[in-house]
C-alpha cells in the first residue's frame, strides 16, 4: 500500500524521478530502460518506489508478469510529460536570451587526460574561455556509468568517456584514443619475462585488478580469460595494486610510461594484450544541449581536428 504523499513541492531530486519513471513507461518496463538510463534495473526499480512514495500513488505494476501503468500511473505521465516538456522549453529560452554565454558548464571527466599527448582538452578549454568568459566551469573526475547517467538525468552538461556500451539516449562526438596494456609490478612473478611474446605462465593463473564497472578494461580482461581479484573504480588505484607485484593490470600507456621509466612496471606480452579504447564527448539528445553546452562541443571537436 502506498503511503500518503510526501510531495509539498517539485525539487530536483523529485524532477529526476519524474525522468526516469517517463523514461521506463517509454521503454516498456524496467529492463528496457537499463540501457536507457545506463543504470542497473534495482536503482532504477528504487527509483519507481521513491516516486510513488513521494506521490503516494502506485503508478505501475511491476514484477514477473510483466510492466504496466495503473489508472493513476498514466494520468501522471500526461502530467510528466508537459512538466519536463515546460522546463527544457524554459531552460533553452533562458538561454537564448543572453546575449554572452553565461551560468556554469558541468564537465565529467573518466581518469587522466592530461598525460595523454592525444587529448587536447586543455586546448578546447583556452579556446572556450576565450568565446566565453563569463561562463563558470565545474570539472569532476567519476566512473564512465556516473557520468553518462548524471548527463543522461541532465545533471552534467558533457562527459568526456571511453566509447563502449552507448545509450540511444546520448550523442557520441568522438575525439581521441588511448592505448591500454597489461602490465606488472616488480617482484611480480612474471616480471623478468613480461615482455615476451609469451609468458612462462597463462595469464589466468595470476591475480588480476580490474574496474568494477562495464568497461573496455572488463571487456579486455574477459577476453584473455582473467578473473578480477580486486575491483577499483579508477587508474589511481589500478596504479597503486600493480605496482605491489601482486596483480596484473591494464594501464594507459601514458600513465605507464613514468612508471615504466622508474623500472617500477612492465608490460605484459603487450603484442598479445595491448587493446585500443577510443574516447569520446557525449551530451543529451533531448532535450537539445543549451548554446554554452554545443560552444564546447564545437571547441573540442576543433581542438582534436588537427
Amino acid at each position: 500500500m502506498v503511503k500518503r504523499a510526501q510531495l509539498k513541492s517539485l525539487g530536483d531530486v523529485d524532477i529526476r524521478l519524474v525522468r526516469v519513471f517517463v523514461a521506463v513507461t517509454e521503454s516498456g518496463g524496467l529492463a528496457a530502460a537499463e540501457p536507457e538510463l545506463n543504470i542497473g534495473r534495482s536503482t532504477i526499480s528504487k527509483h519507481i518506489a521513491d516516486l510513488e512514495m513521494r506521490m503516494g500513488l502506485k503508478l505501475c505494476n511491476r514484477g514477473p508478469a510483466g510492466f504496466s501503468l495503473t489508472g493513476e500511473g498514466e494520468r501522471v505521465l500526461a502530467s510528466a510529460r508537459i512538466l519536463l516538456s515546460s522546463i527544457d522549453n524554459f531552460q533553452s529560452a533562458v538561454d537564448n536570451i543572453h546575449t554572452n554565454l553565461a551560468g556554469t558548464l558541468r564537465l565529467g571527466l573518466f581518469d587522466q587526460s592530461t598525460t595523454n599527448p592525444n587529448a587536447h582538452l586543455h586546448e578546447a578549454i583556452h579556446h572556450f574561455d576565450k568565446i566565453a568568459p563569463n561562463v563558470s566551469l565545474e570539472i569532476s573526475i567519476e566512473p564512465p556509468n556516473n557520468i553518462e547517467g548524471r548527463v543522461i538525468d541532465g545533471t552534467m552538461d558533457i562527459g568526456i568517456v571511453p566509447i563502449h556500451r552507448q545509450s540511444t539516449s546520448l550523442s557520441y562526438v568522438a575525439l581521441y584514443e588511448e592505448w591500454m596494456t597489461l602490465y606488472c609490478g616488480a617482484g611480480h612473478v612474471l616480471f623478468d619475462s613480461a615482455e615476451r611474446e609469451k609468458p612462462d605462465l597463462t595469464l589466468a593463473e595470476h591475480k588480476y585488478a580490474g574496474f568494477g564497472f562495464n568497461s573496455p578494461n572488463m571487456k579486455a580482461g574477459q577476453t584473455l580469460g582473467m578473473r578480477r581479484a580486486a575491483r577499483v573504480q579508477d587508474e589511481e588505484a589500478l596504479s597503486l595494486l600493480i605496482q605491489s607485484g601482486s596483480y596484473l593490470g591494464f594501464l594507459a600507456d601514458h600513465v605507464a610510461e613514468t612508471f615504466l621509466s622508474k623500472g617500477k612496471v612492465r608490460p605484459v606480452a603487450p603484442d598479445q594484450t595491448k587493446y585500443v579504447s577510443t574516447f569520446a564527448a557525449i551530451s543529451r539528445k533531448q532535450p537539445k544541449p543549451d548554446r554554452k553546452t554545443q560552444t564546447f562541443l564545437t571547441c573540442l571537436r576543433d581542438a582534436h581536428s588537427a
